[in-house]
């Protein structure tokens, strides 16, 4: 993924901003992967609270985001599912005067979506089941688990310690 990115802006300076929590590991291993002039930033986005395993109403956190206008920004998070999360986000980004506005997704979900949005860049496309790891939670656990695991429907019934 991070070739094709690099492929799409041919070294011009580039606005990473990824969408937290969920995004932390792969913005990590995405930036070091772009030779080229970045700056970094975050957007906190929320829509699955507690336990729940599918999403609810979106609350957007821009406070730490880096000046966009007239930069071409790459948008990325962990996981497209009802693609809610990401089209919300591009209208709250594109109010600001960016050049362009690209996304980047770990994992892309198959799923009917009301959205039209595609992700521009996949790393991977999923079945419907709900994962976690590699920066994706359940109820704020298993984010630091190294791969994608999918949690069978007797973890969904258990509740995962919480520190």
């Amino acid at each position: 993924m991070a070739d094709e990115i690099a492929v799409v802006y041919d070294g011009r300076p580039l606005t990473i901003i990824g969408i937290l929590t969920g995004s932390v590991v792969l913005l990590a291993d995405l930036i070091r992967r772009l030779d080229m002039p970045l700056r970094v930033g975050v957007i906190q986005t929320s829509s699955y609270r507690g336990s729940a395993t599918r999403p609810g109403p979106l609350e957007v956190n821009s406070d730490f985001l880096p000046e966009v206008r007239g930069r071409d920004v790459l948008l990325v998070d962990d996981i497209f599912d009802s693609g809610k999360t990401l089209a919300e986000v591009i209208d709250e980004i594109d109010e600001l005067g960016p050049k362009s506005i690209r996304s980047a997704v770990l994992l892309r979900k198959d799923v009917p979506r009301k959205v039209r949005l595609q992700p521009d860049h996949v790393a991977f496309d999923i079945p419907d089941q709900f994962v976690v790891g590699y920066g994706l939670d359940y109820n704020d656990a298993y984010r630091n688990l190294p791969y994608v695991a999918v949690l069978e429907e007797e973890d969904l019934r258990r509740q995962p310690p919480v520190s």
